[in-house]
């Protein structure tokens, strides 16, 4: 069993058997989804977040035990550790108390009470300690030479060693620790002399703020901390009451009204001031930090998977068009596999105004290429080009969309982009970008990475590596959940599904390109570096439309064929058969195929894939209008009732994209007629709403919306 396996356990509140078969099997490589989909029986049915945290949790303990090493070690080697010590290290498993137990042994810099003690003070702080003599400045007469200048140079020395002394206590740290838990406040103030400048007045909400920190969101956090990185802000977090604090100390270390006693709580106060309080501080403001991060990376992640599993068209022939004033609108011409058929720029808009060569141009191309939907971008000249489509006669129904181009122009100056259109320019590759997200959203926006598709909150501002780690987890889960045309996507879609990687993604890519479209799934094991194991953890999530055998362009495991052919056999039929007869599959008895690797789980999903083999779990795209006549924020007032498409979604509400250019806010406050704890229960990315405007601040460039009684 894994060491850490109970610990887990107890803490995720997780049976004990499912965490240690989790362990083992991502000690052997295994994926999470593959974990989570295809060993079930093995994990008693843990999903990708289960799967997900007790790995993590499982990094941190053994991250811990690597501490304790090091501690132990460099107490050894100090001829400090006993057998006592030893022992609340290793029971220890909290790593702010364990290095709480290492402080006082931890080697640091020069500090002033180390000077003390090199200058031979250490005993004078001692007896003041004790708090028995009665006259100490008597005794510190007898240090007084070499270093020592003085009376009060003795005195001022113990203190020192005192303080740190005090400050080294775990108990004295608890002491602070439980002060701050219990009212810290977080307190904003501009820097001098920064508030007139430009860039400081988006700031201004926090030139002289303070909230609890309990009470203080994440993004209100990570506002604050930018403008302290900006240099526009000082932050500090810190008790309401600091003397409650020295007081509670005081009484710990404090006896007697003594002059030593005296001497004691002096030392004592500067142990607070000086060392306790800014380390204990640190410590607050790092967990605050640390907590908003992770709010803001689930916020963060919430909104790639919806976007990430938002609904595509399907294979159609599409046109795409990036708009634009003076540049023009470059158009492209796709075919149903999204490949590049032509491109041109077209200039129906100022300054050029060639409005009626456009429109000739536009409807031809629509014509010459079988064009059955339109993909506009919804930047600048979006709503304009909009307009002017719409207004076109094709001369059969053709559907239009406005499409998000977050990111565009970061994978039009990709190397992906380069590598896939390497005569284009720019802004061909970013047309191309834009029909390709209608037509398959997930196969797009894996390209791009996630912090440019603009639906994060403080993305910037929040810890990198976590937050690529989690949305890579996201990404990795859509791609694997809806599943991958084995012979058309892209090497970077291929990449995210399980057991793959780049370099496997690319070999797959070459293989296809030198021999043709896969037949089955058994020909990955031909491609160059593609072995047993790899195949076990990315066959089930790889699909080929009209295989030789059917169950290939299903979420049915290779493995779990032989089960599906003893149905199908049992039946009297054959597997293409079986598929196709929903009655003959309502007949069968599940429990007949029960073996020590397939049980009850696997066998319910292999009948669930059976009655939906190949279908895309993420529905279809619908198309949407926005108001005619509203095409700028001026054109806004007060009490409008406008659609919109929730673009964003934060923990203090959403962002609608209304049609003007700028996305308005609906506070949480205004997302429902009741109250709403979390705004992702209430709306989704993309999903079409009605708003009303409820403010409009034509200087800040800010719309206030909401979504009661609409």
């Amino acid at each position: 069993m894994n060491i850490h396996a109970e610990r887990i356990s107890k803490a995720l509140n997780l049976p004990l058997r499912g965490v240690d078969n989790t362990l083992q099997l991502l000690s052997e490589g295994c994926t999470i989804p593959f974990i989570s989909r295809y060993r079930k029986e093995r994990t008693g049915g843990f999903d990708e977040v289960q799967i997900a945290k007790v790995g993590e949790m499982n990094d941190r303990l053994a991250d811990i035990s690597k501490r304790k090493e090091t501690i132990i070690k460099t107490i050894t080697e100090q001829g400090k550790l006993t057998p006592d010590l030893q022992r609340r290290i290793e029971d220890c498993w909290d790593l702010t108390a364990l290095e709480d137990i290492y402080l006082p042994y931890k080697p640091k810099r020069r500090t002033r009470a180390q000077a003390a003690r090199e200058l031979g003070l250490e005993p004078l702080a001692s007896m003041i300690m004790l708090q028995r003599e009665t006259d100490p400045e008597a005794v510190a007469r007898r240090y007084v030479g070499g270093g020592v200048k003085n009376v009060e140079d003795a005195i001022k020395g113990a203190q020192d060693i005192i303080a740190e002394t005090v400050s080294e206590d775990g108990r004295s740290r608890q002491t602070v620790r439980s002060a701050f838990s219990r009212g810290a406040v977080v307190t904003s103030k501009v820097v001098k002399g920064k508030a007139a400048e430009p860039d400081a007045a988006k700031y201004s909400d926090y030139f002289d703020y303070s909230e609890p920190l309990r009470r203080c969101p994440s993004h209100r956090l990570l506002a604050m901390r930018r403008g302290e990185a900006d240099g526009v802000l000082r932050v500090t977090i810190a008790p309401a009451d600091d003397d409650e604090s020295v007081s509670r100390l005081k009484s710990r270390y404090v006896r007697g009204a003594a002059r030593c006693s005296a001497l004691v709580a002096e030392a004592v106060t500067d142990a607070y001031k000086r060392l306790l309080k800014p380390a204990v501080e640190a410590e607050f403001a790092a967990a605050a930090k640390e907590r908003a991060d992770e709010e803001a990376i689930s916020v963060f992640a919430s909104n790639l998977r919806q976007l990430l599993l938002a609904a595509p068209l399907g294979p159609k022939r599409v046109m795409g068009v990036d708009p634009g004033f003076r540049t023009g609108c470059k158009v492209v011409c796709l075919d149903a596999q999204g490949n590049l058929l032509h491109h041109e720029a077209i200039f129906p808009h100022p300054p050029r105004n060639m409005r009626d060569e456009a429109a000739r141009r536009t409807v031809d191309m629509a014509v010459k290429y079988g064009v059955e939907a339109i993909a506009i971008g919804n930047g600048t000249a979006g709503r304009e080009t909009e307009a002017f489509v719409r207004g076109l006669d094709f001369g059969r129904p053709v559907q239009v969309f406005v499409v998000s181009e977050d990111g565009a122009s970061v994978y039009s100056a990709s190397q992906a982009a380069r590598d896939e259109f390497p005569d284009e320019d720019v802004t061909v590759r970013g047309a191309v970008s834009i029909a390709r997200r209608l037509v398959d959203p997930l196969a797009e926006l894996v390209k791009i990475d996630p912090k440019s598709i603009g639906v994060g909150q403080y993305q910037h501002d929040v810890d990198q590596a976590k937050l690529k780690r989690s949305l890579d987890l996201v990404v990795e889960s859509c791609v694997n959940s809806v599943g991958v045309n084995l012979n058309t996507a892209s090497a970077r879609l291929l990449s995210y599904v399980g057991g793959l990687g780049p370099a496997l993604a690319r070999n797959i890519v070459d293989y296809r390109s030198v021999h043709g479209a896969f037949t089955s799934r058994r020909q990955l094991l031909k491609v160059q570096r593609l072995g047993p194991a790899a195949y076990e953890q990315c066959a089930g999530f790889l699909r080929i439309p009209g295989a030789d055998n059917p169950l290939d362009n299903t979420a049915v495991h290779p493995e779990s064929y032989g089960i599906v052919e003893r149905m199908a056999a049992d039946c009297g039929c054959t597997v293409e058969s079986l598929i196709a007869d929903k009655r003959k599959r309502e007949g069968i008895d599940l429990r007949k195929y029960v073996t020590d690797k397939a049980g009850m789980p696997t066998l319910t999903d292999i009948m669930h894939e059976l009655d939906k083999p190949g279908r895309d779990p993420r529905g279809q795209a619908e198309a949407f209008a926005f108001a005619e006549g509203v095409s700028t924020i001026a054109d806004l007032h007060e009490g409008m009732l406008l659609p919109g498409i929730v673009t964003n979604v934060t923990n203090f509400g959403a962002f609608v994209d209304i049609g003007v250019h700028q996305d308005g806010l609906v506070h949480i406050s205004q997302l429902a007629d009741g109250y709403v704890a979390d705004p992702t229960q209430v709306v989704r990315l993309h999903q079409h709403v009605r708003v009303r405007v409820t403010g409009v601040d034509l200087a800040r460039n800010r719309i206030s919306l909401s979504m009661k009684g609409v």
